[in-house]
């Protein structure tokens, strides 16, 4: 279980993502992947959260070689609580993570938020990256 106390004293960065092994959601993983050590040098904790189970995730992980936290909202608590749930998303699945991230500061104060309505955009790294800077 990992809660935001978990990394108290750090920015931490969430981005919600509707499903592994899909390819947009891939595309911006591994994008992260490519640059966490931006992200490390903020001090910012990134991790990856979607409603796939953590075995599908660990998988997911594995094969993409990310180097950065996946967790399972299989009970769909924090898609909920973030407001970043699709009712129903394609092929009629109901509860999956809409594409969002958001960048909280030390103090649990949320800095940076983008809920994507089309599962196809793509995050605006360029937002987050600016809001951790700012965080300095």
């Amino acid at each position: 279980m990992v809660t935001l106390s978990t990394s108290k004293g750090k920015n931490v960065v969430l981005l919600f993502f509707p499903a592994a092994f899909t390819s947009t959601c891939t595309k911006e993983l591994c994008q992260t992947r490519d640059e966490l050590s931006f992200f490390d040098n903020l001090n910012a904790e990134v991790y990856g959260i979607s409603v796939d189970m953590p075995f599908t995730l660990a998988k997911f992980r594995a094969d993409n070689n990310l180097n950065f936290s996946l967790l399972s909202d299989f009970n769909k608590e924090a898609i909920t609580a973030y407001g970043c749930k699709y009712d129903t998303w394609i092929l009629g699945l109901k509860g999956v993570a809409k594409r969002s991230s958001f960048v909280i500061d030390k103090e649990g104060v949320v800095r940076f938020a983008e809920i994507l309505e089309n599962a196809s955009d793509y995050p605006n790294f360029a937002g987050i990256k600016k809001a951790l800077e700012e965080l300095k």
